[in-house]
């Protein structure tokens, strides 16, 4: 069973309009007099959704989706096809249920490794174009080229590989939204490593009980960073929760502050403990990016990332995904459903430790696309800080929950219209019900009446989104127009039948590479 948002309970219940049917073959009526926003026929014609469809021949998305459903195998085969994935060897077999469907295998025969194919190809391709921009709440910009994106995880492999890290190593990593976060996720990735990522504003007891259900040998972390025009004391935090997480035997600190002490007069000296602690940039100083050695091919059944469910039903589960698993189906949905192309900007503002933030540092570079991060508040120093973003680095793509648009709508409209935001072609969100005022405002103001809101919908064990928003059919106010290609989802009843025009329980009836391969340990 899966929930409606991610982090939200599990059985929360969805409900569907009579028009949007929702059986394992689903269709929706269109055209639709009641969406303000409809496919123009330039974007039905570029879409990459459009072009996947008219590439296999079929006659539109309905047949598509129907045949995904009907035959998983081929369509993630043809979807991965589509993207254009850098296989390091070319699996045999795609779907191997001989377990089961709860227990579905995928790639049989293949190798890939999902940081090397999003980190290598770019940077030899189009060493010049920008990879990674990165802007801090104090108003630091940096960006890597995808050839220094390349040298930065390459650095920070061999760094890692000095301290101890290899294929399973366990590594936690209590981070904001820095440059070096995007670096050190792929680089634990093209060693094979797996890292469990952690809430930056988590307290020290949270922090230690999931590097304790992890067996985390390594954590990274940062002396601190700022929000809303103070220091969080991140390294504080971090030793305060390692007295409680004995295994963690390595420590690895990001100098958020340059000299090692805050730029905050009322901050102290950041602890350090020589004998456990590093500094990430004199630790990379200390090797050379050459003394890595490759960790050879990656079967795509290898684990990459525990990432922990939100507590909400309970302890928080630490559920596995795989190199072949995850960023696939999160490269496909942002292709897909997104429409997100190779040169666009993709900004979602989030943080590691929800399933949003490995979503964009997987999604982005394998779909050719700039990953824009961003540390701090969303309406620090002013209410327009977001859209001072937008237009700063030309963001294309730009995904917000329901609630911080509540939060800035108080603020009215000039903050928004003070800035250019002609570069927006897609709004998105996820992690919570929308209701018709702020989606309105998000739709009126923010897109300026132009743009589709995709309402994505999905969660930690997924991968990605169940329902969605295609852009090839109108768009609703609050609502998924149809679910994510490739899912087979469906409205149960409490008997497991399905449902059409009611209320129920959303489940999915067939395997996709993203589904969880359980929880760890």
């Amino acid at each position: 069973m899966a929930h409606s948002g991610p982090g939200a309970p599990a059985g929360d219940r969805v409900g569907y309009s009579p028009d949007m049917s929702t059986g394992p073959t689903i269709s929706f009526a269109r055209p639709d007099a009641e969406a303000p926003w409809r496919p123009d026929p330039a974007l039905l014609a570029e879409a990459r959704a459009a072009r996947f469809i008219r590439r296999l021949g079929l006659p539109d998305i309905d047949a598509l989706q129907a045949r995904s459903i009907e035959d998983p195998a081929w369509f993630w085969s043809a979807a991965v096809d589509d993207l254009g994935l850098a296989w390091q060897r070319r699996p045999t077999e795609v779907l191997d249920l001989a377990r089961g469907v709860p227990f579905a295998r995928w790639w049989r025969g293949g190798a890939f490794n999902y940081a090397e194919a999003a980190v290598d190809p770019p940077a030899a391709a189009h060493p010049a174009d920008e990879a990674v921009a990165w802007e801090g709440e104090d108003g630091e910009v940096r960006r890597l080229t995808r050839a220094e994106l390349k040298q930065e995880v390459d650095r920070a492999a061999a760094m890692l590989a000095a301290e101890g890290v290899g294929p399973g190593s366990r590594v936690g990593i209590f981070l904001p939204m820095l440059l070096e976060t995007a670096v050190a996720v792929l680089a634990l990735g093209k060693l094979q490593a797996v890292f469990t990522p952690i809430f930056s504003g988590y307290a020290a007891p949270a922090v230690a009980s999931r590097l304790r259900a992890f067996d985390a040998t390594h954590l990274i972390t940062a002396d601190g960073f700022f929000r809303r025009g103070g220091v969080i004391p991140l390294k504080r935090v971090a030793d305060e929760a390692l007295a409680d997480a004995p295994g963690v035997r390595r420590v690895l600190v990001v100098r958020r502050f340059g000299d090692g002490r805050a730029a905050d007069p009322r901050t102290e000296d950041v602890p350090f403990d020589p004998k456990r602690d590093r500094w990430w940039d004199e630790a990379i100083a200390a090797v050379d990016a050459g003394d890595v050695r490759p960790a050879g091919e990656t079967d795509p059944e290898t684990p990459f990332m525990v990432i922990y469910t939100s507590g909400t039903t309970g302890a928080p589960k630490g559920t596995v995904h795989v190199h072949g698993g995850f960023p696939i189906k999160t490269a496909q949905d942002l292709a897909h459903t997104f429409d997100l192309r190779p040169g666009d900007a993709l900004f979602w503002f989030t943080d590691l430790g929800w399933m949003m933030g490995p979503w964009a540092i997987a999604g982005a570079p394998l779909n050719g696309a700039r990953l824009v991060l961003y540390e701090g508040a969303p309406d620090y120093p002013g209410p327009d800080r977001i859209w001072a973003i937008v237009e700063r680095h030309r963001v294309t793509h730009l995904g917000v929950s329901p609630t911080l648009v509540r939060a800035l709508i108080v603020h009215g409209e000039e903050p928004v219209r003070s800035h250019d935001r002609s570069s927006l072609r897609v709004l998105g969100s996820t992690g919570e019900p929308w209701n018709p005022d702020p989606w309105q405002w998000y739709f009126r103001v923010a897109g300026d009446g132009r743009l589709p809101i995709v309402n994505y919908s999905g969660g930690t064990e997924v991968a990605g989104g169940i329902v969605g928003c295609t852009l090839l059919r109108p768009i609703r106010s609050t609502s998924f127009n149809g679910p994510c290609l490739g899912m087979g989802v469906d409205v149960v009843d409490p008997a497991g039948g399905s449902l059409r025009g009611d209320v129920g329980e959303l489940a999915i009836r067939s395997p996709w590479p993203g589904m969880t391969r359980g929880f760890w340990g």
